[in-house]
């Protein structure tokens, strides 16, 4: 008798999985807290802006961390129904999602780090760890601070919504993969 052919899709790896995951939501959740703090009553909008901050630092990190998973993991090789400019748009796709990632927390830092106000309002990650502003823009004479602070917090709001754009697409790439075409694509990235 011959054994079946293993038809189930090649994995990623459980750190990489969770990474995914917890970097998924991670925007999700800061994406609501960067649109919605404004919109909050006086006296949230500081903390939801301080946990903006505290989860947009984390990101950075965490990106950086799945980035070196990355290069020194190998994933699993995407599975040879695609079309070629399906690869093509896939790996595309992924790296501007990782660039877009660190862009964003980078320039919400940059933009914290030109407020003229930061130096009478400590920042901490989480209330519990003391950050640090970027002194080379800390430092700055007031105007061109200001001139900053509204340049980069115009520029990490734009990514921001480039990153929301290129996810959904990432979702409804991956749920044409799993609905329309009927391939277990998510059962590669889900544990």
């Amino acid at each position: 008798m011959t054994p079946m052919p293993d038809t189930s899709p090649e994995r990623y790896h459980p750190v990489a999985v969770w990474l995914h995951w917890i970097i998924a939501l991670l925007i999700l959740a800061n994406l609501a807290l960067g649109i919605g703090a404004p919109h909050a009553a006086d006296a949230l909008q500081r903390p939801l802006i301080d946990l903006h901050k505290s989860i947009g630092i984390s990101l950075l990190f965490l990106v950086l961390a799945r980035i070196i998973w990355r290069l020194t993991n190998r994933p699993p090789a995407l599975p040879e129904h695609y079309a070629r400019w399906e690869r093509f748009a896939a790996h595309g796709a992924h790296g501007l999602l990782y660039v877009m990632i660190l862009a964003v927390p980078i320039t919400g830092w940059l933009h914290d780090s030109a407020w003229s106000a930061g130096p009478s309002h400590p920042m901490s990650l989480f209330w519990l760890i003391p950050w640090f502003r970027l002194g080379f823009i800390a430092n700055l004479d007031p105007a061109t601070k200001h001139h900053l602070h509204l340049l980069l917090g115009s520029i990490h709001y734009n990514l921001a919504f480039a990153l929301l754009a290129l996810v959904a697409l990432h979702v409804v790439a991956a749920l044409k993969h799993q609905v329309i075409d009927r391939h277990p694509e998510l059962q590669r990235m889900w544990r």
